[in-house]
């Protein structure tokens, strides 16, 4: 199938690709484009506008603001892909094996889905890294614990519909076993449609770890972190908004990339959507 007529050919997939693999390569490289080091303060240099020597200007401490947020890049996009790949794992797992065995298991499993689906996420989220302590560990944590239960839920369903399906009953006629069948028949033809939802989840994940983060319970200063920085700069708001234009600006354009790409995804994984 030809990428224009799967989706991916469109400028909206190239341009979150493009999006996310720029900001991926700047919190890569980091080290090497960062002119300043992202926690050295210099009262002296409060508040400057853009020069060589600061392209972005500084903040409130005299940090280097372009600095602080390639490093910033790096806390905060890599604890979002770290919390997709985690909630990915653990909603595949429990999904899997509540859909596939049934009974007893499904009961219990889709009891406990049912309790964290019933509140908003941020709330427990809230909860966990409150009774945890602040800290990019307990964050990652916190997230992780309630957001995996939608995942699961979707997935589930999935393999309901799968496990009667010919191929899997071909499967078990020849003999395999329920964790060969699960493994090579189920997981295979599950793994695209979750997919594409955790690379849509991925901008969400990211505004959420950035929304605690603005609440004082992610990274703690010094530790440049894209949500901490907009926490950091409320008091300049009117003074020096570019303190937060900056951090919401990489935010944004981080969140749209992902969700285009799952847009992107979506279209290739189902054709029909773009008749519609």
């Amino acid at each position: 199938m030809a990428l224009s007529e799967a989706g991916l050919g469109r400028p909206s997939w190239a341009v979150g690709l493009g999006l996310v693999l720029l900001l991926g390569a700047l919190a890569v490289a980091a080290p090497l484009l960062a002119p300043h080091e992202p926690s050295v303060i210099a009262l002296e240099h409060r508040l400057e506008g853009p020069s060589p020597e600061f392209p972005l200007g500084t903040d409130q401490l005299g940090r280097c603001i372009w600095s602080r947020l390639l490093y910033g890049a790096r806390l905060s996009l890599g604890t979002a892909v770290a919390a997709a790949a985690l909630v990915l794992a653990a909603g595949l797992a429990v999904g899997a094996v509540s859909g596939y065995f049934g009974g007893g298991v499904d009961l219990v499993l889709m009891r406990v889905v049912d309790v964290l689906l019933a509140f908003p996420a941020l709330i427990p989220a809230l909860a966990i890294v409150g009774m945890l302590g602040p800290g990019v560990d307990h964050l990652l944590a916190a997230t992780v614990s309630v957001w995996w239960a939608g995942y699961a839920r979707v997935v589930r369903g999935l393999v309901l519909a799968l496990r009667e399906r010919p191929f899997v009953e071909g499967a078990r006629a020849l003999g395999a076993g329920r964790l060969a069948i699960l493994q090579r028949q189920i997981l295979p033809n599950v793994m695209p449609p979750v997919l594409v939802l955790a690379s849509v989840d991925l901008g969400s994940l990211l505004l959420v770890m950035a929304g605690l983060s603005f609440l004082g319970l992610g990274a703690q200063p010094p530790t440049p972190e894209w949500g901490g920085m907009l926490s950091d700069s409320r008091s300049y708001l009117l003074t020096a908004p570019q303190l937060m234009i900056y951090p919401g600006a990489a935010i944004s354009l981080a969140v749209v990339g992902f969700n285009l790409i799952g847009e992107g995804l979506r279209d290739r994984l189902d054709p029909r959507r773009m008749a519609r």
